[in-house]
């Protein structure tokens, strides 16, 4: 299983299963507008690190803006296979 794959079970778990102090439930309780929002936060954050010329600050704030990303989807119910038959269609 890719890390991607694992991270989304994780996050359906939690959307499921809610766990006190999990920040992922903290999102999901908050809605779509948090969500959003903290995914654009995070996409500005890449932008200033890679403008920086920072590479590890860039890798990190990739990371987090992939994380909200597997949030959003699992959100609005989109699935990674949503996603990549997306891709493979725009190739």
């Amino acid at each position: 299983m890719d890390i991607s794959t694992e991270l989304m079970s994780v996050i359906h778990d939690r959307q499921n299963n809610p766990e006190e102090g999990s920040y992922t439930n903290y999102l999901f309780e908050k809605g779509r507008e948090k969500i959003a929002k903290k995914l654009g936060e995070e996409a500005v954050e890449v932008c200033i690190a890679a403008a920086k010329n920072n590479k590890e600050e860039t890798i990190g704030e990739l990371a987090d803006l992939t994380y909200h990303a597997l949030v959003l989807m699992a959100d609005m119910g989109i699935t990674l296979e949503d996603v990549e038959k997306e891709l493979r269609n725009r190739r």
